[in-house]
């Protein structure tokens, strides 16, 4: 390992400036970890760049199968770092706090490594397509693959929002696409094919069978919560919140507001909740509150009970 020498790095200072701007307190551990590790290997890197790169002439045919671990945690210079960092910073903290941190943890360990294996495939299809050796030999290095797997996810996971990308307004269903031809022509020594193979990972977990297989490998681990199930926003902090009566409760668990129901589901329920208000008049039925969140009808009554209600009704009015 050797200490980075040289001029001040501006960028890692901003950098810095920026997560002290933010707060320390408020970066999930995570999230936090990745930005200290990707610092560290900055000012201290494992191998000169062209040994930590990782490439199909070097990682494949050589087998220097170490390169899928290094290239993503080393970088080209102070401003291609802050640039990486100040999007995984974001992207990590809406994530992590969706997910939860051992969840979001596996995924930026199997991200990392499937990264550098797909840019390895996309490297070596042009190579057989285009029969030109030298993509074989094109290095790549640094975080930027991971990050645009992990822009799929949260567009995956926070849909319908509109991203800004050169001034335009871009559904953020396509901003990722539409970055990875717009960050080509801006700064051409860029790597499209590991940016493109970062928005391949993101998809094969959203829409392949990515998702399905790191949950069967972690099915013996009870240290991973479900990353489908919403999580419980009052859990990174205490098991218990205080009222102003000086009353400490236990708080309310989102997944039991919402009965572990998508948007979508949601939304439906809530139709169907209110037609259903007019049938059993109130919020009450049979003298019992409803709970909170989604209530689900019961199932169909019998013709005794179907015409009490209708008494019932009946009498109110």
């Amino acid at each position: 390992m050797q200490r980075r020498q040289g001029r001040v790095n501006a960028g890692l200072l901003l950098l810095l400036y920026q997560i002290s701007q933010v707060g320390l307190q408020n970066i999930p551990s995570v999230t936090l970890a990745v930005l200290v590790v990707n610092i560290f290997f900055f000012l201290n890197p494992v191998r000169p760049l062209h040994e930590a790169c990782v490439s199909v002439e070097e990682a494949f045919y050589r087998q220097n199968w170490q390169r899928l671990l290094l290239s993503p945690v080393h970088h080209v210079n102070d401003w291609h770092l802050y640039y990486n960092m100040i999007s995984m910073l974001w992207k990590g903290i809406m994530l992590e706090r969706k997910l939860g941190s051992m969840w979001f943890a596996y995924i930026i360990a199997v991200f990392s490594v499937l990264t550098g294996i797909v840019y390895m495939l996309l490297e070596f299809m042009l190579v057989k397509i285009l029969n030109d050796p030298s993509y074989g030999m094109s290095c790549a290095v640094g975080f930027s693959g991971v990050l645009f797997a992990l822009k799929v996810l949260n567009n995956h996971y926070n849909p319908g929002r509109v991203s800004s990308v050169l001034g335009l307004q871009i559904s953020s269903k396509y901003a990722c696409w539409v970055e990875l031809v717009a960050i080509h022509f801006i700064s051409p020594g860029t790597s499209f094919a590991g940016h493109l193979a970062g928005i391949l990972v993101g998809l094969m977990y959203t829409m392949g069978p990515l998702k399905k297989i790191m949950k069967a490998c972690a099915g013996g681990f009870s240290s991973f919560t479900d990353p489908d199930r919403p999580r419980n926003y009052y859990s990174g902090y205490s098991e218990y919140y205080r009222y102003p009566d000086d009353q400490y409760r236990t708080p309310r668990n989102y997944y039991d507001y919402t009965g572990g129901l998508t948007e979508e589901e949601q939304l439906e329920r809530a139709v169907l909740n209110s037609l259903n208000e007019r049938d059993f008049g109130g919020a009450t039925y049979n003298n019992e509150r409803r709970p909170y969140g989604f209530w689900f009808p019961p199932e169909q009554h019998s013709e005794e009970e179907m015409r009490r209600q209708r008494l019932r009704r009946f009498w109110r009015q």
